[in-house]
C-alpha cells in the first residue's frame, strides 16, 4: 500500500499545552510525508484543529480522548489524554508490509510516566495480525519498583509466550521532552529492534528465542493493524491521568531516521 494521510473517523475534543521545547521536525526532512515511497505517513499538518471529523485511521478509546492541536516550532500535533487505566489509540488498518518486515518512526512526548502501582505497565505502540496469536508491543514499558524507575521494554501478550515486557535499565522512559523513537520488525528472525533519538538500543532487541526469559519461541504475526497512542493496564495509577503528544509518524521498508 502507498502512504496515506488522515481522513474519516471522529476525534473527541481535548486540548493540551506544550510542556517542553520541540526539536526540528521531519516535516521536510527524513521521513517527510512528501516521500511517496513510505508505506504510511502522518504529520497532522492537513488536519483541522480541535476535534476533527475524520481519520482514515481507525480509533480505539476507553476513558481517553484524541485531539489535533498546534504547537509552536512543531506545527500540528496529536494530543492523547487518558484517565486512570483508560486507553486512546489511532489505528493504521489494512497495513501490509512486503515480507511482513518494516520500520516505524514517531516523535512523542510523555508528560509523566506512572509511579504506582508497582509494575505499572504501559503501551505506546502495538501491532496485531494473523498467523500468530501474539500481540506485539514494540514501544512500551513498566514502572520497576526496586529501581524506582520507568523503563522502556519491547513486549508481547496473548500468544504462547504469555505476557512479558523485556525492560532494560539502559533504556529509561524519560518524561517531559520530545523523543524520536524508531523500531524495526524483521519477520525472518521474529526480531524487534529499537532506536531512541537515533541511537540503537540493542538491549531492547527481542527475537525468536531471546525474549523475556520464556523458552517458547516468539513468532511475529502477519501485521495488518498498528495502534499508536497510550494504554495503562492497572487501575488506580499515579498520576491518575496521562497526556502525550505525537507527531511525524511514518512506516517504511527502509530505516527512516530522525
Amino acid at each position: 500500500m502507498r502512504w496515506m494521510s488522515l481522513s474519516v473517523v471522529a476525534l473527541i475534543l481535548f486540548g493540551g499545552a506544550a510542556s517542553a521545547a520541540a526539536p526540528a521536525t521531519g516535516k521536510g526532512g527524513p521521513g517527510s510525508c512528501r516521500d511517496s515511497k513510505l508505506l504510511f505517513c502522518e504529520d497532522f499538518e492537513r488536519q483541522p484543529l480541535g476535534g476533527a471529523s475524520s481519520l482514515a485511521w481507525g480509533i480505539d478509546t476507553r476513558h481517553g480522548t484524541l485531539t489535533i492541536d498546534h504547537e509552536p516550532h512543531q506545527g500540528r500535533v496529536l494530543r492523547v489524554h487518558t484517565e486512570g487505566n483508560g486507553y486512546a489509540f489511532l489505528k493504521v488498518q489494512d497495513f501490509a508490509a512486503p515480507g511482513n518486515s518494516f520500520y516505524g518512526r514517531l516523535r512523542v512526548r510523555v508528560k509523566a510516566f506512572p509511579t504506582a502501582p508497582d509494575w505499572a505497565h504501559y503501551t505506546l505502540v502495538e501491532t496485531t495480525g494473523s498467523g500468530s496469536a501474539e500481540v506485539v508491543r514494540p514501544l512500551g514499558g513498566q514502572y520497576v519498583p526496586p529501581l524506582g524507575k520507568d523503563l522502556w521494554g519491547v513486549g508481547a501478550d496473548g500468544g504462547p509466550t504469555g505476557d512479558w515486557t523485556n525492560w532494560r535499565e539502559s533504556a529509561p522512559s524519560v518524561a517531559g521532552r520530545w523523543l524520536c523513537v524508531e523500531w524495526r520488525q524483521e519477520a525472518p528472525k521474529n526480531r524487534i529492534s529499537v532506536w531512541i533519538d537515533g541511537v540503537a538500543k540493542p538491549d531492547l532487541t527481542v527475537s525468536t528465542t531471546d525474549h523475556g526469559g520464556n523458552p517458547v519461541d516468539f513468532v511475529l504475526p502477519r501485521v495488518d493493524t498498528i495502534k499508536i497512542g497510550w494504554q495503562l493496564y492497572q487501575g488506580g495509577p499515579k498520576p491518575d491521568h496521562f497526556d502525550l503528544t505525537y507527531d511525524d509518524i511514518a512506516l517504511s521498508t527502509s530505516r527512516i531516521g530522525c
